[in-house]
């Protein structure tokens, strides 16, 4: 399985530097909870990185503007908020958890959950009519 989270934010040192000080001062309005479920204001928290590491998926870290030069933004992209986990398969990119559900999500360990459910789910060949997760955590 290929995973691609996709944060709610630009790539850059500006913009990585601007974050930062967003998370600090006003954390209440920053615009990315995977980025707050998934890190600290320096570094990505520990339990996220056993977690990964544990996780049989090839995994692809991007910031939104990164997803579009590398994949496009496509027809079917255009009701698609930010953040997101999409999987990457022979077929292309398909949106996988959409941002309503990260964005409901208050703990590291309620994405954890909701990742490892949803990949057991794949594994064992259960899938929603539109294979898109997008239920209330």
């Amino acid at each position: 399985m290929n995973l691609i989270f996709v944060y709610n934010a630009d790539s850059g040192v500006f913009n990585v530097l601007a974050d930062i000080a967003h998370k600090l001062f006003s954390p209440e309005t920053y615009q990315c909870n995977l980025c707050n479920l998934t890190h600290g204001y320096f570094q990505a928290r520990e339990e996220w990185m056993t977690f990964l590491d544990d996780l049989d998926a090839d995994i692809e870290f991007l910031h939104r503007d990164e997803y579009v030069r590398r994949y496009g933004k496509k027809e079917s992209d255009e009701g698609v908020g930010f953040p997101a986990i999409f999987v990457k398969s022979q077929d292309g990119v398909k949106l996988w958890i959409d941002n309503k559900v990260i964005n409901q999500m208050s703990s590291t360990d309620d994405l954890m959950e909701t990742i490892r459910a949803a990949v057991l789910r794949k594994q064992a060949g259960v899938e929603d009519k539109d294979e898109l997760l997008s239920l209330p955590v």
